[in-house]
C-alpha cells in the first residue's frame, strides 16, 4: 500500500475550519464562527456565502452530488443524494447550490421510525444543517451533517436531542462557573473519545452462515478446542491481512478528519479495537457513525466482513464501545481535572459531585441508553460491566471524598492536610486511579469511562442522558449557591451532603462477583435492569420525564415515541433471530443430522453383517445419542414455532417485549443447546455450516 503524507491527507475531504478560514470572507467567517461557538442565529446571507464556497470546494474535490446526512432512529445513518446540476438556457447544465439547499432538506419522514409521532400518510419531514459539525465528501458526494424533524417539529433523530443536551449542560455549567469567578467562559462543552471494538471474519466463510447474514450474530455454534483461553490475542502481533485493513481504514478515516489514533488486537480471536482522540460530543458522534460505516466498507475491499454485533460468538468475549466523557471550557480548562491549587480543586470536586449525583439519580436512564437486544447478551457476562450502574473512583479519590464526608484531615499525601472551603485541599496527582474493567462508570484521571455501551450503539444515546443528568445536578447546585451568603461554607456543606447522600453509587470492588449483585440490590438499593425489556419502560418514569422535559432535551411525545421505537427494535430483532433459527433447523440442521444418522445406520448394518463379533460401539452410541438429540431438536423447534406464533398476538410493545424476554429467548437458548450438542457428534464434512473455529480463525 502506498504510504501517505498524513498531515496532508488528514481532513483533505472535510470542509473544516482551515478551509472555511481560507475561502470565506472575514465577515462571513466571523459570523459563522459565532453561530458555531456561541449558538448565535445563522444569517441568510451567511448561509448563501457558505453554500457557494462549499459547492466550489466540493466540485474541486470531485463531488457531483450533495446530501443531508442524518441519524434517524434506525441506529444507522441516512442520506438522499441530489446532484448540483441545474439546466442552463443553452441546453447544458450549471452547477448550483443555494443557501436554502444547505440549510434545509425535505426527506420523506413517514418511512422512518416515529413511534406513533405521525401517521404513514403524513410524509413531510425536514433536515436542518448542523453548522457545528463539518461537512465532508464521501463517495463523490458532499455530506452535510443535519438534524431531522417532523413537519410538526418533533425530533425524529438522535442528533437533535444530543445538541439540546449539550445546550443544557452548557447553560447550567456556566452558572456554576460564574460562582467561582469564571466570567470569561463563553461556553462549556462535553467531549468524547469512543473506543470501538469489532470482529473481522473472512467474507467467503461469512457468506455460508445465514444467521450472520440475517442477524449479525451466530445463533448456533459449538465452541472450538481453542478460543481465548491462552490470552495471547490481546495486544498480540497484528496479522498481515488485518494490518493491511487497518492501514486502509486509517487512510479513509484520516481523509474525513476522524482522529483515529490507537489500534490493536482485542481479547477474543478475530477481535480488534480502534480508539480515536477526543472531540466535541456531537462531532465524536458523527465520527463514530462514519467509523462503523467505513469499517464495513474497507473490510469488504479486503474480502472480509466487519462484525459490529455486541455478541457475535457465544463463549468468547463480545464487543463494546467505551465512552470516555469529559467536560471543559472554551478557555481550555478540563472541569474533571483536579488542578494544582485548592481553588481549582474545589471547583473540580463540585463538578465531580455533579457527575456522582447524576449517575445515582438517573442510573436507570444510563442503563436504558445502552439497552439493545445485542447488548443484553454482553452486559454482566464476565467480559463487560454488569447491568447494575455504579461508579469507580479509585483508592485515593475515594479516600478524599470520605475525608470530606467525615470532616477529617486527608492524610493520603505527605505534608498535605485537606480542607474544603474551611479546610485546605490536597494538590493530588492528576492520575489518581487504577483502572477497573468491571466497573460500568470509572473515573480515569480527568474523565469518566462509561464502559457499558455495545459496539453497534450510537454514542448519542448515552451522552444525551449523561449530559442532561449532569445538567440537572449543576442546576440544583447553582440554584442553591446563587442564594448563598457565605459561599465557601455553603459550598463545603453542599459537597459534603452530596457525597453522603450518594455514597451508595460508589464501588471500587469487583463488579463481576455475585456478592456485588446481592450487595448492590439488597443493601444499597441500586437497580439491576438486566434486559432491554426491564430497562426501557423506565424512560417514561415521572422523575425522568420531568427532568428531560425541563431541560428541553425531549418533549413528552418524543419520549413516548422513543420508548416505543426502542422496544419495537428489541422485539423485531429477536423475532428475526427466532425465525432464522427455525429456518436453519428445518432446512439445514435436521436434514444434515438425518443424513449422517442414515450413514451411521448403514455402516453399522454392514459391519454387523460381516461378523456377529463386531460391536460397533462408536456407531451405536452415536446413533443413540444423535437420535435423542434429534427428537429434542424437533420438540424444541416446534416449541419455538409455537412461541413465535403466539408472539404475533401481542398488541403492544410492552407485552411483546416481556414475552420475548420470558418465552422466546429461553426457547431459543434451549434449541441452540441441542443443536450445538449435535454438532459435536456429527462429522464436520456433513455439518451444513462453517464452525466457530473456521469463523474465528478465518483471517490468517
Amino acid at each position: 500500500m502506498e504510504k501517505q503524507n498524513v498531515p496532508e491527507l488528514f481532513g483533505s475531504l472535510v470542509f473544516n475550519d482551515k478551509v472555511m478560514r481560507a475561502r470565506l470572507s472575514d465577515k462571513v467567517y466571523a459570523s459563522l464562527k459565532k453561530t458555531i461557538d456561541e449558538n448565535a442565529r445563522l444569517e441568510t446571507e451567511v448561509a448563501e456565502a457558505v453554500a457557494e464556497e462549499m459547492k466550489n470546494w466540493a466540485l474541486e474535490n470531485g463531488a457531483t452530488h450533495f446530501t443531508h446526512w442524518f441519524q434517524p432512529l434506525t441506529g444507522v445513518t441516512a442520506e438522499k443524494h441530489d446532484s448540483f446540476i441545474s439546466p442552463s438556457p443553452d441546453g447544458g447544465v450549471l452547477m448550483e447550490f443555494s443557501g436554502k439547499e444547505l440549510i434545509k432538506g425535505e426527506p420523506d419522514a413517514s418511512s422512518f421510525p416515529s413511534g406513533g409521532l405521525r401517521a404513514t400518510f403524513e410524509a413531510r419531514g425536514y433536515t436542518a444543517w448542523d453548522p457545528t459539525s463539518y461537512a465532508f465528501i464521501k463517495d463523490h458526494t458532499l455530506c452535510i451533517p443535519t438534524a431531522f424533524c417532523s413537519y410538526s417539529g418533533e425530533a425524529l433523530d438522535k442528533k437533535t436531542p444530543l445538541l439540546r443536551s449539550m445546550q443544557a449542560i452548557n447553560r447550567q455549567a456556566k452558572r456554576v462557573l460564574k460562582l467561582f469567578g469564571n466570567d470569561d467562559v463563553k461556553y462549556v462543552r462535553t467531549s468524547v473519545g469512543p473506543e470501538q471494538e469489532y470482529f473481522l471474519v473472512d467474507k467467503d466463510v461469512f457468506n455460508k452462515r445465514p444467521d450472520l447474514i440475517y442477524t449479525g450474530r451466530t445463533l448456533f455454534g459449538a465452541m472450538p478446542p481453542r478460543g481465548q483461553e491462552m490470552d495471547d490475542h490481546y495486544f498480540g502481533v497484528i496479522k498481515p491481512r488485518v494490518n493491511e485493513f487497518m492501514e486502509d481504514l486509517n487512510n479513509e478515516l484520516w481523509k474525513l478528519g476522524i482522529l483515529a489514533k490507537t489500534e490493536h488486537n482485542e481479547v477474543a480471536p478475530a477481535q480488534h479495537e480502534l480508539a480515536p482522540i477526543y472531540s466535541t460530543t456531537n462531532v465524536a458522534t458523527d465520527s463514530n457513525q462514519l467509523t462503523m460505516e467505513i469499517m464495513k466498507k474497507v473490510a469488504s475491499r479486503h474480502n472480509m466482513v466487519c462484525l459490529l454485533h455486541e455478541k457475535p460468538f457465544a463463549g468468547v468475549n463480545g464487543s463494546g464501545k467505551h465512552n470516555n466523557w469529559s467536560i471543559g471550557t472554551d478557555t481550555g480548562v478540563n472541569l474533571l481535572s483536579p488542578g494544582k491549587t485548592p481553588y481549582e480543586n474545589a471547583q473540580f470536586l463540585l463538578f465531580l459531585c455533579a457527575v456522582i449525583q447524576a449517575v445515582d439519580d438517573y442510573q436507570d436512564l444510563l442503563r436504558l441508553s445502552v439497552a439493545t437486544a445485542g447488548n443484553d447478551h454482553r452486559l454482566g457476562a464476565n467480559e463487560a460491566p454488569p447491568a447494575i450502574i455504579s461508579i469507580f473512583l479509585g483508592e485515593e479519590l475515594s479516600a478524599i471524598l470520605n475525608a470530606i464526608k467525615e470532616d477529617k484531615p486527608y492524610e493520603g499525601v505527605e505534608d498535605v492536610v485537606m480542607k474544603l472551603g474551611v479546610h485546605s485541599l490536597p494538590r493530588f496527582r492528576r492520575d489518581t486511579t487504577d483502572r477497573n474493567r468491571t466497573s460500568p462508570f470509572a473515573f480515569t484521571g480527568n474523565k469518566f469511562e462509561f464502559r457499558s455501551l455495545g459496539s453497534s450503539n450510537s454514542i448519542a444515546c448515552c451522552n444525551i442522558m449523561l449530559n442532561a443528568a449532569v445538567a440537572e445536578s449543576l442546576k440544583q447546585y447553582a440554584d442553591e449557591l446563587e442564594q448563598s451568603k457565605d459561599f465557601e461554607a455553603d459550598l463545603h456543606a453542599l459537597i459534603k451532603r452530596v457525597i453522603t447522600e450518594h455514597q451508595r453509587i460508589l464501588f471500587d470492588g469487583n463488579g463481576y462477583g455475585e456478592e456485588w449483585v446481592k450487595e448492590a440490590t439488597e443493601v444499597r438499593g441500586l437497580s439491576n435492569l438486566k434486559t432491554t425489556a426491564d430497562a426501557m419502560p423506565h424512560l417514561l418514569d415521572e422523575k425522568n420525564k420531568v427532568m428531560l422535559m425541563e431541560h428541553k432535551v425531549f418533549t413528552e411525545a418524543e419520549l413516548q415515541s422513543r420508548c416505543e421505537i426502542m422496544l419495537e427494535n428489541y422485539v423485531k430483532t429477536v423475532n428475526i433471530e427466532g425465525n432464522t433459527m427455525v429456518d436453519m433447523v428445518r432446512k439445514n440442521y435436521l436434514p444434515a443430522i438425518e443424513r449422517y444418522l442414515f450413514q451411521l445406520a448403514q455402516t453399522t448394518s454392514l459391519m454387523k453383517g460381516v461378523s456377529d463379533k463386531v460391536k460397533c460401539e462408536y456407531e451405536v452410541s452415536t446413533l443413540e445419542r444423535l437420535s435423542e438429540l434429534t427428537d429434542s431438536i424437533l420438540a424444541s423447534v416446534k416449541k419455538l414455532e409455537s412461541d413465535l406464533e403466539e408472539f404475533k398476538s401481542k398488541d403492544n410493545v410492552f407485552d411483546s417485549s416481556a414475552y420475548v424476554r420470558d418465552e422466546l429467548l429461553p426457547a431459543m437458548d434451549e434449541l441452540r443447546k441441542y443443536v450445538d450438542d449435535a454438532e459435536m457428534l456429527t462429522s464436520q464434512k456433513d455439518w451444513p455450516f462453517p464452525s466457530y473455529g473456521q469463523l474465528l480463525f478465518s483471517v490468517s
